[in-house]
């Protein structure tokens, strides 16, 4: 009987698998095998051997333009650019979305007029297109016209937007270009992470409350000796999804800061916004597929590690 259940749940799970197989695992095989071809032709299928250096030209300084003709003209590599923005905005965003969904959803959970309303405006962001939102914020943070501008008095700042210096250069300064796309990258994931704490908070058992009431316990104290606790699933979970998230971050820089990922800053040189997913991207874009295959390798061992690290904490710190 136990050898007959076992062939019925391979068989309903088949379809999922398949679909896995074709569309998940082959394509991060490939994405392996490709990254080691020499000059890799995509349309033909074609390359001149096996070899390390596509890892060690992305993982170099300095690297020759593709779309120049490998003239000896230099652009921004994964490590001076892509894998920088990238920790930097992981690190900021993470940890303050975090905190910001968990209080709105604590307190969400405490109203009782209009609950189901509010719940619903919170999570419309969800539902709304990436390209667009970002779109919508590049004109809020805009120098001339921009809301975030005209709130706080700061007219003529350029945010995201280039702006021409006494020297007729173009440029944006890099930290406020951080701080529009952190704003807009936090304020874009709330929704589903108070949606998930919205549903760990309602299936916390009362009575933990009503006794921490009959002790006169101070809220604060409830909240970080009760509320957090029984949520460390939940947390760990929206934790792994965020650094997920947040290191295949690519629509917010496209949306904000369109295709040339920012301008220049005339104090701190040749620094845009570019992430590692837009890297690889671009390559895809220069017929490069063997450098966005190594790119994506070197993302996908990244995100192990701090997945790895992620659940090895969560055995002393997740309560089930």
């Amino acid at each position: 009987m136990e050898s007959k259940n076992n062939w019925k749940a391979w068989l309903y799970l088949a379809p999922v698998i398949i679909l896995m197989a074709v569309f998940t695992f082959y394509p991060i095989l490939n994405s392996f095998y490709i990254s080691f071809l020499d000059n890799y032709d995509y349309v033909h299928n074609t390359f001149d051997g096996f070899t390390f250096n596509n890892y060690i030209s992305i993982l170099t300084p300095l690297l020759n333009d593709p779309e120049l003709g490998n003239t000896g003209t230099m652009f921004e590599s994964v490590v001076q650019i892509g894998l920088p923005n990238t920790m930097l905005l992981t690190i900021i965003t993470v940890p303050l979305s975090i905190i910001i969904s968990l209080a709105i959803a604590i307190g969400l959970n405490s109203i009782r007029w209009l609950k189901k309303i509010f719940q619903t405006i919170f999570f419309l962001p969800y539902v709304t297109n990436a390209i667009a939102i970002g779109m919508v914020f590049a004109v809020i943070f805009d120098t001339d016209y921009g809301v975030f501008n005209a709130i706080f008095g700061t007219f003529g700042h350029a945010w995201v937007n280039p702006s021409i210096d006494p020297n007729g250069a173009m440029t944006v300064n890099y930290w406020s270009g951080v701080f529009a796309i952190c704003f807009y990258i936090i304020w874009s994931s709330l929704p589903y992470k108070i949606l998930i704490f919205l549903g760990g908070l309602q299936n916390i058992d009362k009575q933990y409350y009503e006794a921490a009431q009959v002790d006169a316990t101070p809220k604060r104290k409830t909240a970080w000796k009760i509320t957090i606790p029984l949520l460390s699933p939940q947390i760990m979970y929206v934790m792994v999804t965020s650094f997920i998230g947040a290191f295949k971050e690519y629509d917010s820089v496209i949306g904000m800061f369109g295709e040339q990922g920012g301008a220049f800053d005339a104090n701190t040189g040749p620094r845009n916004m570019r992430t590692m997913v837009y890297f690889i991207y671009d390559q895809i874009h220069l017929n490069q597929v063997e450098y966005a295959s190594a790119a994506a390798v070197v993302l996908f061992i990244i995100i192990m590690i701090f997945t790895a690290l992620q659940f090895w904490v969560s055995k002393k710190r997740v309560h089930y």
